[in-house]
């Protein structure tokens, strides 16, 4: 593969999706929940794919395949895991798609200040996510600058990879909010299938076809199909440490759960799950793949994260699809920031700007939105600049960090004696406590951080709630009535049927 033809395909990638985005933007409005929420109006094709492209980033064909390189078939165990965490989905996605239509909540931490009747543990909330959310956009980076440089030999360096991604992600985001960055996301989670499945097709093909090669794998690298896998790698608290963080993350992590609030209805939201449970499946099976034939052709890889570099640019399949596959890694991690990037400047506007500044106008709300779009680009280039290793387990400890907001937010819809003072004490209580852990101590007494974040996240907030008053009102709204607007509207659904 020669470098002219990177820069041809990845011209004519961002020239399209650019024209998508700023084609889309046209008839959007000029308030908060139009730009971060596409008005509530997505329909649910688009919710389907823009949530698959969200949530499987440069991690899957890149870190996934990493993981699978290094330890074996306990990857596919662990992301399976995030599948059936879905679950939560079906159950609190009706929740909070109905939550933010009767509040007008434009963010999951708004969600929390105005269940539990606080606007500083909004601000506390969007602060934490913050603080755990940059690493993550990073990891993005990272896995485009990693593929950019190793394909084109050095021609584009490992900066300006970085440089690339962080320009591209920002002005996405910028040019017409979710409207822009829901379609592109749609035309990516596309590529991202068409690409990895052509991709693994022809890798099968040159290696024998698939029975030839589960024979191989099955012959020569035999510990690598069974757990703990490849020397000893996934340990039970290895594996509960990396799945934990995954089985929680579609209330954790705000960019998903946001998403929550976008679709026109309740049956658009049932169409985004079930959509998105056919494309993870699929999407998570080939990613594992990929990673096994890295594993038969190169045996001593230094860094797992280049597998699918190093893949793409050995021969094994043809130029066009390995370009192809590079531009859907790219679009993976794209469409991830993008929605990193708008979530978090929501969460800053809605909850810390308009925590500090009731009585602002709308007006003032978005364009501070819009100004710290910028700013969280430049500290995810930043933070990426430290090129650290292995993607896999800094996108899990950086959602390990995140769990902390899971007790306060399962809480909000099913326990009335839940107090802002039990939420504020568990975020930083807990918060505080994985970051020590994470520099410190990455597995102490046997567990990993997330464990210990969720353990002790939970216990604070029972333990402060219960000697701390109840917001009741609010209690009552979330639980109550919010359980009688879901009965009515199944009726309703069943009615029609």
């Amino acid at each position: 593969m020669q470098p002219w033809q990177v820069y041809l395909a990845v011209g004519l990638y961002l020239t399209v999706t650019t024209l998508l985005a700023l084609a889309v933007r046209r008839g959007m409005g000029h308030g908060v929940e139009d730009y971060f929420l596409a008005n509530r109006r997505l329909g649910g094709v688009i919710s389907a794919l823009s949530y698959s492209a969200t949530t499987y980033s440069a991690f899957m064909m890149v870190g996934l395949a990493g993981l699978t390189y290094k330890g074996g078939v306990g990857a596919l165990g662990f992301e399976l895991i995030y599948l059936s965490g879905l679950m939560l989905v079906a159950f609190f996605g009706p929740r909070f798609w109905l939550a933010g239509r009767k509040f007008h909540i434009v963010s999951p931490t708004e969600l929390l200040a105005i269940r539990y009747d606080s606007r500083t543990l909004g601000a506390l909330a969007a602060l934490a996510a913050m603080v755990f959310l940059i690493p993550y956009s990073s990891v993005q980076l990272l896995g485009i600058a990693y593929l950019l440089e190793e394909l084109t030999q050095g021609a584009i360096p490992f900066v300006a990879g970085l440089t690339i991604a962080a320009v591209v992600s920002l002005v996405w985001a910028l040019a017409g909010g979710l409207r822009s960055v829901a379609w592109t996301d749609a035309f990516q989670a596309l590529l991202m299938m068409v690409a990895a499945l052509l991709a693994v097709g022809y890798a099968l093909a040159s290696l024998g076809g698939p029975a030839l090669f589960v024979e191989r794998l099955a012959r020569q690298w035999p510990e690598w199909l069974s757990v703990p896998g490849g020397e000893g790698y996934f340990q039970f608290s290895t594996f509960l440490g990396l799945s934990l963080p995954w089985f929680f993350f579609s209330l954790s992590n705000p960019q998903v759960a946001q998403r929550m609030f976008t679709p026109r209805s309740l049956k658009s939201l049932r169409r985004m799950l079930l959509g998105f449970l056919c494309f993870g499946l699929v999407y998570t099976l080939v990613s594992v793949t990929w990673g096994f034939v890295a594993r038969l052709e190169f045996t001593d890889l230094a860094n797992p994260d280049l597998a699918t570099p190093t893949l793409l640019k050995s021969g094994i399949v043809p130029p066009f699809v390995a370009l192809l596959a590079m531009l859907g890694i790219m679009a993976a991690a794209i469409s991830t920031i993008d929605s990193i990037l708008l979530t978090l400047a929501s969460m800053l506007a809605r909850d810390v700007y308009r925590g500090l500044r009731p009585k602002a106008p709308e007006e003032a709300e978005l364009q501070v939105g819009k100004w710290v779009i910028p700013v969280l680009t430049l500290m995810a280039f930043l933070f990426a600049r430290m090129k650290l290793n292995l993607i896999a387990l800094l996108s899990v400890a950086s959602s390990a960090g995140l769990l902390v907001l899971v007790p306060p937010t399962i809480g909000a819809f099913f326990w009335r004696r839940g107090t802002a003072a039990g939420a504020n004490a568990a975020i930083i209580i807990a918060g505080l406590t994985v970051v020590w852990l994470q520099f410190r101590h990455p597995v102490w007494l046997g567990q990993w951080p997330g464990v210990w974040g969720l353990i002790i996240s939970t216990l604070v907030f029972l333990a402060v709630s219960l000697v701390t008053r109840a917001p009741e009102e609010r209690a009552r709204q979330f639980i109550d009535e919010l359980n009688d607007s879901l009965r009515e509207h199944r009726r309703a659904a069943a009615c029609l049927r």
